[in-house]
This record gives C-alpha cells, sequence and structure tokens, in this order.
C-alpha cells in the first residue's frame, strides 16, 4: 500500500468536516495536504445582536508522506509547528488570535512507509506543543502529532493525538477488506 493510497482515503473521511487543500505550501514547504476546520458557539439574548459569550474553535491539520520517520524529522515538524502552524494559522501574524479564540488544535499526521525504531518512538509519544495567549484569556493551542506506519499498520500518537487514533486504525481495516 502506498502514502497516497492510505492518505486519499484518509482525506476522503475528513472532507465532510474539513477544508482541505491539496499540495499545500507553507512557508516553502510542500506538504500533500492540509486540513482546517472552524467552529463557533454562541449564546444570545432575544436577537443575535445581543451575544452573551461567545467562542472559536480550530483544527489545522497537516500531512506529511515519508519513507522512514527519524527523530531529527519529528524535531524539524515541531520547528513547523512552533515557527509556522502557530503564528501564521492560529494568529495570522498578528500578537494574539482574534477576540473569542478558545482553542486552536495544531496536528501533524505523518504517513510513514516504515515502521520506526524505539528511540523515535518515544519521541513522538513525547511531542509537546502547548502555547497560551494573555494568561489563556485569549485561549491556547495545543499541538498534536501521529504517525502511521505502513508496513505494520501501527498507530502511534502522542497524547493529544489518542483522539484520532481509532480513525486511523479503522482506514486500515478499511482497506484491508477494500483489496480484498
Amino acid at each position: 500500500m502506498g502514502t497516497n493510497y492510505y492518505l486519499d482515503e484518509v482525506l476522503r473521511r475528513y472532507s465532510s468536516s474539513f477544508d482541505l487543500y491539496r499540495d499545500y505550501s507553507l512557508k516553502g514547504e510542500k506538504y500533500p495536504a492540509y486540513g482546517y476546520f472552524f467552529s463557533l458557539g454562541e449564546k444570545y439574548v432575544l436577537k443575535k445582536e445581543a451575544t452573551l459569550w461567545s467562542i472559536r474553535a480550530y483544527e489545522h491539520v497537516l500531512f506529511c508522506e515519508t519513507d522512514t520517520i527519524t527523530i531529527d524529522y519529528i524535531k524539524h515538524l515541531y520547528d513547523v509547528m512552533e515557527s509556522h502552524m502557530e503564528p501564521d494559522l492560529v494568529r495570522k501574524g498578528q500578537k494574539y488570535p482574534e477576540k473569542d479564540h478558545m482553542i486552536s488544535y495544531l496536528t501533524i499526521v505523518v504517513i510513514s512507509k516504515n515502521t520506526p525504531d524505539e528511540e523515535t518512538i518515544k519521541e513522538i509519544r513525547k511531542f509537546r506543543f502547548d502555547k497560551g495567549y494573555l494568561f489563556n484569556f485569549r485561549g491556547h493551542s495545543e499541538g498534536g502529532f501521529l504517525c502511521a506506519c505502513l508496513d505494520s499498520q501501527k498507530i502511534i500518537t502522542n497524547n493529544r493525538a489518542k483522539r484520532l487514533k481509532k480513525m486511523f486504525e479503522d482506514v486500515f481495516v478499511y482497506l484491508d477488506k477494500k483489496a480484498s
């Protein structure tokens, strides 16, 4: 199974909730895909002009493909999250996110042809990114990291991306059934 084949099925599942962009470029680096989700919740009295409160939640997912994931590659992707995804996608170049921003989930999904060694797996599980804005009055961002290994059909995540694990495992099951 090739990385494109797996990625296509993952993107098909994301397409019901996310705006998806193929061949996405972020600060001059190309990625096979990027997904964006936005949710607005608000409470108002009688009419929308009398809003009591409003919250905005976002999710940004950057998809990557590689033959083998390494510790250096994980460090590079952490730098991408910290130096490009967070300032450009969350804050849009400003000092803080917009008013009523509650949370932005930043997720990196790596589709790897090969399963990494134990040391690299530990590094994936230790991956941590969390940033608050204005003492969290303007919300915060948190980073998730998921690696789908095609050769072993193993999904490795950090703590923040565990919620995605089942869906990515289901993609393997679906593609296996489809192939037989």
